[in-house]
């Protein structure tokens, strides 16, 4: 089944999505809601520096981002779709989304006309160590980390996002356990214990893999893998970022 035609009927069947599908555009989320984070994770165990909260001028985180440049930071497109870059300020390298770090204003937005998949240029280049974008997502089995602030309870609506970042490790699994996957340009990522996994305001955020020692980034959150309004209870589908990588390099420069 194609991503559209999954989106279109996921929609319908629930009225509200985990995330919005690779294709398809949608209206920014109110800025007291969040879109999809880590259900069954705990504390983040260290900063990353690479780590973006995405929020409204006010200061509501309502997405995640990966800095992959001093001043460009790669999300999910249906974060982005219908904002203008000055209503979008970035806070960089906190384990608060409310303190710490540096924030800076989006400048300009740029969105894949197919997938999932955005960038933010900052007004402003930050002084946090970017993450580089790894050679290849993995095979399965690849062990990953996905990290973000969205809601830590699974059912749509049931709490807003931690203060503290969140992490949890996963791992990717075969596109065969995610339904309207577009294994090309997508990952299929395990929900651990069948309970833990991506909720609302984790959308856009890294999923990442430890390379000699230092993480990488592989994935960027997107959509539930099971057609469940309900978080974790299925694998999560993340955009393949090294998939995208001639695309990225075309505006952000080479990564």
């Amino acid at each position: 089944m194609k991503v559209r035609t999954l989106f279109t009927a996921f929609a319908v069947a629930v009225g509200a999505a985990f995330a919005m599908a690779a294709g398809a555009v949608a209206a920014p989320a109110d800025e007291g809601e969040v879109t999809p984070f880590v259900v069954g994770g705990g504390n983040a165990t260290q900063t990353y520096s690479f780590m973006v909260s995405l929020q409204s001028t006010s200061g509501s985180h309502f997405c995640g981002g990966s800095l992959i440049k001093a001043n460009w930071v790669v999300t999910a497109k249906h974060c982005v779709s219908g904002r203008t870059p000055s209503s979008i300020r970035a806070r960089v390298g906190s384990t608060s989304r409310t303190s710490g770090g540096t924030v800076a204003t989006g400048a300009q937005i740029v969105t894949n006309a197919s997938y999932d998949i955005a960038l933010v240029r900052l007004a402003t280049s930050v002084s946090q160590t970017p993450i580089t974008v790894a050679s290849t997502s993995g095979a399965v089995g690849t062990a990953t980390r996905i990290i973000g602030w969205g809601q830590t309870c699974a059912p749509r609506g049931c709490g807003g996002a931690p203060v503290t970042l969140q992490e949890l490790n996963t791992s990717i699994v075969s596109d065969g356990s995610c339904s309207g996957i577009y294994g090309t340009y997508e990952i299929c990522t395990s929900n651990p214990g069948g309970n833990s996994g991506a909720c609302y305001g984790d959308s856009g955020g890294p999923q990442i893999k430890s390379v000699g020692g230092a993480w990488q980034l592989v994935g960027a959150t997107s959509r539930a893998g099971n057609n469940n309004s309900t978080c974790a209870t299925g694998p999560s589908i993340y955009m393949d970022v090294p998939a995208f990588r001639s695309w990225i390099s075309g505006y952000a420069g080479a990564v």
